[in-house]
Parts: C-alpha cells; sequence; structure tokens
C-alpha cells in the first residue's frame, strides 16, 4: 500500500512539474485581454514592477492616454521617463498606448476617444499626451485638475507650438468635462487640426484652460521634444474636401459617434516602466471623411 502510494505521488509530481514546462499559447490566455467595452479585467490590480501602485491621497486617478502608431523609438524613451519624472509626484496613474493599428491614415483624436471609453470607469481625469513630448521640470505638476482642462505643454513652454489657442502635447482633463464636450471630433485623419477643434469644443462647453504657473524655464528646456522630422515625417496631405471640413467646428461626431474595435490589450514593461498597450482598429465612413485614405484621390 505504502508503495502504491508512493507511486502515485510520484506520477503527480512529475506530472505536474511537465505541465508548467508547455508553452503557453498566448491566444488562449485570458490574463491579458480585456472587455472592449470598458475597463480590463485585471482593473483592481494595477501593477508597476510587480508592486500595487497605491492610490494618491486626494483618491484620484490619472490615465495616461497616448496616441500611437509606428514610434517605438519615443516610446522606448517615454515610458521609462514618464516613470521617473512623475516617481515623485503624488500621482496614482497608468500609462495606456492607444496603438493603431488599422490601414487608414493616423487618427490622434478618435484614438483618444477610444482610450476614453476603454478607462473612464475607473479613472477620473486623463492626460492627453504625446509620445514624443518629455518633461523636464518637476515642477510641472501632473495632479487633479480641480477647475478646468490643464494645459500642461502651454504655448510659453512648448518647444514649437506658441499661439494663444494651443492646446495641444499635454492637455490634463477631467472625466466629465470630456464627457461634456462629446470627446473629440473624429473627422481628423492625418496630422493636424484636431487640437484647436478641441480648443472650440473647450470653449463651447464654458470650461477655461489653466496652465502652469511660476515655472521658471522656457521652450528651450521646460519640455524635450524627441520628434526626428526628418527620420519620421508627418503625414500632413490633404485630399477630396478635407481642407474645408477641418477647418469648421464638428458638431456631428465625437465621443458618442467613434466607431473601433479593441484586438487585444497587452502588457509591457521597458526599463522597468509598465504600459498598457491598445490594439485598435478605427473604422471609417468614407461617405463623410474620405480623406481617411487618399490613396484613391486625385492629387
Amino acid at each position: 500500500m505504502t508503495r502504491v502510494l508512493l507511486v502515485c505521488i510520484s506520477f503527480c509530481f512529475v506530472t505536474v512539474f511537465l505541465v508548467r514546462l508547455l508553452p503557453v499559447n498566448s491566444e488562449e490566455c485570458d490574463c491579458l485581454r480585456a472587455d472592449v467595452h470598458g475597463s480590463p479585467f485585471y482593473k483592481d490590480s494595477f501593477k508597476d514592477d510587480g508592486n500595487a501602485i497605491p492610490r494618491s491621497k486626494d483618491g484620484h486617478r490619472l490615465a495616461i492616454l497616448v496616441p500611437f502608431r509606428e514610434r517605438f523609438e519615443e516610446l522606448l524613451q517615454f515610458a521609462p521617463h514618464m516613470k521617473r519624472f512623475l516617481a515623485s509626484q503624488d500621482v496614482d496613474y497608468k500609462i495606456f498606448i492607444l496603438n493603431q493599428v488599422d490601414r487608414y491614415r493616423f487618427n490622434r483624436a478618435s484614438l483618444i476617444n477610444v482610450g476614453f471609453l476603454f478607462v473612464k470607469s475607473d479613472f477620473d481625469y486623463i492626460a492627453m499626451h504625446d509620445v514624443d513630448l518629455l518633461p523636464m521640470n518637476p515642477n510641472l505638476k501632473y495632479s487633479f485638475p480641480k477647475d478646468g482642462p490643464l494645459h500642461i505643454a502651454s504655448p510659453k513652454l512648448h518647444p514649437k507650438y506658441h499661439y494663444d489657442t494651443f492646446v495641444g502635447g499635454i492637455l490634463l482633463v477631467r472625466r466629465e468635462h470630456y464627457e461634456k464636450m462629446d470627446g473629440m471630433s473624429n473627422k481628423y485623419w492625418g496630422w493636424g487640426l484636431e487640437d484647436d477643434e478641441f480648443y472650440v469644443r473647450i470653449r463651447d462647453a464654458g470650461l477655461k484652460v489653466s496652465r502652469p504657473e511660476n515655472i521658471t524655464t522656457g521652450p528651450e528646456n521646460t519640455f524635450s521634444h524627441i520628434h526626428d522630422r526628418k527620420h519620421r515625417k508627418r503625414d500632413t496631405e490633404k485630399c477630396y474636401n478635407q481642407k474645408e471640413v477641418t477647418r469648421k467646428r464638428d458638431r456631428e461626431t465625437g465621443l458618442k459617434t467613434v466607431k473601433y474595435r479593441i484586438s487585444d490589450v497587452r502588457q509591457l514593461t521597458i526599463d522597468g516602466a509598465a504600459v498598457t498597450v491598445l490594439n485598435i482598429h478605427l473604422e471609417c465612413d468614407h461617405k463623410s471623411t474620405p480623406w481617411c485614405d487618399c490613396s484613391g484621390s486625385k492629387k
């Protein structure tokens, strides 16, 4: 009887050991997948270097939304830099890389709309954040914007854009304010102007943009702009009637009308900095925005 028992125990041990050695098919594992209509299943256990991220003292949670496509060199710098930069700030945050994987032209605004819908049940404010703009001055605070949108990349501080209505680069927005404005327009395929349209939405919603105060650095040393214009050219092409339509306030599209599919959600760690990657397929209404694909247009 004892010999039989020992054989059974040995068999079980060997079986478990061999199973643990078998490769895991990521397509069959739900551990990193998400409910595409809301937050990921692991929403209550956000991790950073294996340790749970504590809530900030004020109880607010920040989702840093980073529109993204084929900017891996910038991402390798961005993620660890933001981890170091925010380490001394009392901010409960998570970085979400909004990776556009469809065949259409890049649509920054729609990606932010998708990211917001994904995180809104667990985070009460967002940072609309360019991957190539790194904050350098430690006095730039990513704290909860109590009154209205907080434009961290102020035109007085941004290395390139200096007009008063500029709200691009890094903008913090409360959840209820983003919903009040119906998010951003979905008509901006290609590079540029979606931030200018969003400024009009902020104004029409009766909100006021605030900017950092008492910052002693200037445009040359407040941020590091790591975009290489020669190596990574922006998609500035205008086709069909794009130029005419995108110069107007869009009252037709926004957060409620964005059409998309999230194919999968992945966790990625870069030099100790944890990010969540959403692989996003945007949909295009070719009747209203044929410029989502300029390949068939007449030059």
